[in-house]
């Protein structure tokens, strides 16, 4: 266990260092070589030290008397500060491996550095504490601007929103109902052990996560893994057998494949990345579904579109990701608060591109994983005021637009916009 805690610890650093010069730990998680075993000791050791990089960083800055450690080395101990926390291993195991990391990493000189500066974190922990709890950013482990932006925009709720950011998120799945039941579906997990709620309309919320292969009838297009959150998608388009239905931003797959599940459309999935857009074939194939599965840009439609409307669209815009930033720990800090102008300048284009497309009467449904509303209300209440025929109806579910982070779910808003006739 011993020297594989320094692969790990030594791994984890690596990855880190990338992030933290810019790099996205999605794309680099999949180059790694690795076991299942050590895989998940690998996730859990990476996204946990994202998820506390506020703190962590804070934590090496205040403790590194002689001057900043280089980055693969300050990772190291960001890395090992987490696992001192998390309480999986005994603090002196955490030093020791975190020292024989220092070979794994070639950062032999650093040996010493680094076992003094932990040693002196755990004995000097209560002091540190005390300095933590007066730092935002270590104390939410989020970046300023971002609390800043939450706390103005959510006055009772930012505390919440951002200990949600930290926490590990549920695992959901949505039985593919033209396989199996609700009902049938939960029984079946009861039989296999695995204890689940159910939530909303569709979901199933584990008790606890598990490797997709473990559960019951997903090799054979049963289930898929999907937040509730993002289940909400599907039924808020109010589908109908027979509708044509352009899902915009559809990689890898999920809403698409819920759509089709709930309802006899004629779906074309869009997506401007090929690497993204061939997962959506795949995904859609396991499941017993078909759609058309085409290359583009949302905002390009000449070099796609064959000029007929659609009576649904689904517009999945591009986001900052701040309401599954638990799912995605580095957007916190990969993301600066000038993205917020920027990624409404994109989703307001996607809208204007999208809109002529929409039949008479059509509905289009605006979808994010965010929680800022710069991105969310702002966005939809300028197009409509400025777009003719567009009228914001009330969503199917009767929920809200937004929905916050929480223990069922992430943080998703939505908005249906009519086209009047």
């Amino acid at each position: 266990m011993k020297a594989s805690l320094a692969a790990e610890l030594g791994e984890a650093a690596r990855l880190v260092a990338l992030v933290a010069s810019g790099a996205s730990l999605a794309e680099q998680l999949p180059r790694v070589d690795a076991s299942s075993a050590s895989r998940g000791a690998l996730i859990d050791l990476t996204h946990g030290t994202l998820r506390r990089y506020g703190r962590v960083h804070t934590i090496v800055n205040a403790l590194s008397s002689r001057g900043q450690p280089d980055e693969t080395v300050a990772a190291l101990l960001w890395c090992a500060l987490y696992a001192l926390e998390s309480g999986r291993y005994g603090d002196h195991t955490v030093v020791d491996e975190a020292v024989k990391a220092c070979g794994v990493l070639e950062r032999w000189p650093a040996k010493s550095y680094v076992n003094a500066l932990l040693r002196r974190f755990l004995r000097e922990r209560a002091a540190i504490e005390e300095q933590l709890a007066t730092q935002d950013e270590a104390k939410y482990q989020h970046p300023n601007w971002w609390i800043e932006v939450l706390r103005a925009a959510y006055p009772e709720a930012w505390p919440s929103i951002l200990e949600a950011g930290n926490s590990h998120p549920p695992m959901g799945v949505r039985p593919n109902l033209r396989r199996i039941s609700l009902a049938d579906y939960q029984a079946r997990l009861a039989q296999a052990g695995i204890a689940a709620h159910r939530y909303g309309r569709q979901a199933l919320i584990l008790e606890r996560p598990l490797p997709v292969e473990r559960l019951p009838g997903f090799a054979a297009g049963e289930i898929s893994v999907q937040d509730a959150g993002a289940q909400r998608a599907a039924y808020c388009l109010d589908l109908a057998g027979g509708q044509r239905v352009l899902d915009a931003c559809a990689a890898p797959g999920g809403k698409a494949a819920h759509i089709l599940e709930l309802a006899d459309v004629e779906l074309t999935a869009l997506d401007h990345e090929a690497a993204r857009a061939a997962r959506i074939g795949p995904n859609l194939a396991r499941l017993g579904l078909a759609a058309s599965v085409r290359i583009g840009d949302a905002t390009e439609p000449s070099a796609w579109w064959d000029g007929r409307s659609f009576e649904r669209i689904l517009a999945d815009v591009p986001c900052t990701a701040s309401g599954i930033a638990r799912r995605r720990p580095d957007v916190k800090w990969l993301r600066r608060r000038s993205d917020l102008e920027e990624f409404a300048r994109r989703q307001r284009a996607i809208l204007a591109a999208l809109w002529p497309m929409l039949a008479a009467g059509g509905k289009l449904l605006y979808a994010t994983c965010s929680v800022f509303p710069q991105e969310n209300e702002t966005v939809v209440d300028a197009f409509v005021a400025a777009t003719a025929h567009a009228r914001r109806l009330p969503l199917a579910d009767g929920e809200p637009a937004q929905w916050l982070p929480d223990a069922q779910h992430d943080g998703f808003f939505y908005a249906l916009i009519q086209k009047q006739a």
